[in-house]
């Protein structure tokens, strides 16, 4: 009778660790990735100030504030967007998902692993959902092979990839030869993609580039400023259109975005609109979390590593994707023979919480987990950044997890 859909395994792990802290068990919430970080200042007195506006604006979003945007990602990396082709909306997950309504019948191309929500959107959408085929050898990046391999599968004519870089969960991204040859395959398939660059601003060496850079044919990008803006809880998000993508897709996501959520709440652009018109003390703001995300994801890597623990050093974000595997065998005796098991262990018995593998495309005995390292909620440190002053649960957390697995 009901369509059967299950809870966001993100938003599950966050419920049971808040659970676990309510019975007075210490959580190392390493589960559930939001920004650790306060908006600027700017933007927070903006929207402070832009309580009395109540109206509606269009779907698209406030003609000003898409100027803004569209000039504001020119400036970042050289993403050339007319702000009649960007769509502002109450997050850019609905907007990922008004994408994949707009077609009647497609096959979607999900890498594994990608964010946990990609799947259950292409389902609800009716869609046929093929994976494409990644390794940790190749850092989890999907390849031309990989994606000629997998295209090879499909049953329909429209055919749509998801990318989505920096990655959740792995924290990894692409050089411009990787995504050069992907366009190049890309184009030879006729590929709609779908580049979701919401970490985008927060690759740790500036060096982000975005997909419709190499393919304006057929790519739109996403992005918001739940990250580094530190807003997830506004729900703002953007989708930017190549100039190049088909009008009548762009006249269905006006049609379906009228009928799901109108319009993203106008004080909440008001306030993006002081978010996108200072860039430069933008990026003066988005420099320091970089100097602290970057320090600590490579001090992470580094204690998990020593555990003989398979991980990669992050490119941009908050998250590492570790590889449990060489502890396959210590972790069988414990009767842990799945990514689930091994994090429900973990957090019963370390308070760690990590999110498993199942979460992002792979088989249940596929022994890896997402590790989101934000556990702190205080503002940037107005100064001097120090690694155990500042961030002492990670730490605590790291070591833990490292401990338990050495006493298998």
């Amino acid at each position: 009778m009901y369509r059967q859909v299950a809870a966001s395994p993100t938003l599950l792990m966050n419920t049971l660790a808040k659970k676990l802290a309510a019975e007075n068990k210490k959580i190392f919430k390493f589960g559930f990735g939001q920004s650790p970080f306060l908006p600027p200042q700017r933007v927070l007195k903006a929207l402070q100030n832009a309580t009395h506006y109540k109206a509606y604006s269009s779907v698209q979003g406030d003609a000003e504030l898409r100027a803004l945007m569209a000039q504001f990602h020119a400036q970042h990396n050289g993403l050339q967007v007319h702000p009649d082709d960007i769509f502002v909306a109450p997050g850019s997950k609905i907007l990922l998902y008004n994408i994949l309504l707009a077609f009647k019948q497609a096959d979607v191309l999900i890498p594994a692993p990608a964010w946990v929500s990609y799947a259950p959107q292409a389902t609800l959408a009716g869609h046929n959902i093929i994976r494409v085929t990644t390794t940790f050898e190749e850092r989890w990046r999907v390849t031309p092979h990989a994606l000629h391999a997998a295209a090879n599968k499909k049953k329909h004519c429209a055919t749509i990839l998801i990318l989505n870089y920096p990655g959740n969960p792995d924290g990894l991204g692409y050089t411009p030869q990787e995504l050069q040859a992907l366009a190049a395959s890309a184009k030879t398939l006729n590929l709609l993609v779908i580049s979701d660059e919401i970490y985008g601003l927060l690759n740790h060496t500036h060096t982000h580039h975005s997909f419709a850079n190499y393919y304006p044919e057929n790519t739109i990008t996403t992005t918001g400023l739940s990250k580094w803006c530190g807003a997830g809880g506004w729900r703002f998000g953007a989708a930017l259109l190549s100039p190049q993508i088909d009008s009548a897709l762009k006249k269905a996501l006006i049609g379906i975005g009228s009928e799901t959520y109108s319009c993203a709440p106008l004080p909440v652009q008001v306030a993006a609109k002081s978010a996108y018109k200072h860039f430069d003390e933008m990026m003066y703001y988005v420099q320091r979390q970089i100097d602290i995300l970057s320090t600590l994801g490579n001090y992470c890597v580094e204690q998990l590593q020593a555990q003989n623990i398979r991980v990669h050093k992050p490119d941009g974000g908050f998250y590492l994707f570790p590889d449990f595997s060489p502890y396959a065998p210590q972790l069988a005796q414990r009767g842990i023979h799945t990514s689930e098991q091994l994090c429900q262990s973990l957090l019963q018995e370390t308070g760690v919480a990590l999110l498993p593998a199942l979460a992002f495309g792979f088989s249940p005995n596929y022994l890896a987990a997402r590790l989101a390292y934000v556990d702190f909620l205080d503002p940037l440190p107005k100064n001097d950044f120090l690694l155990e002053r500042d961030c002492p649960n990670v730490i605590a957390g790291i070591k833990a997890l490292t401990t338990w697995l050495s006493h298998l």
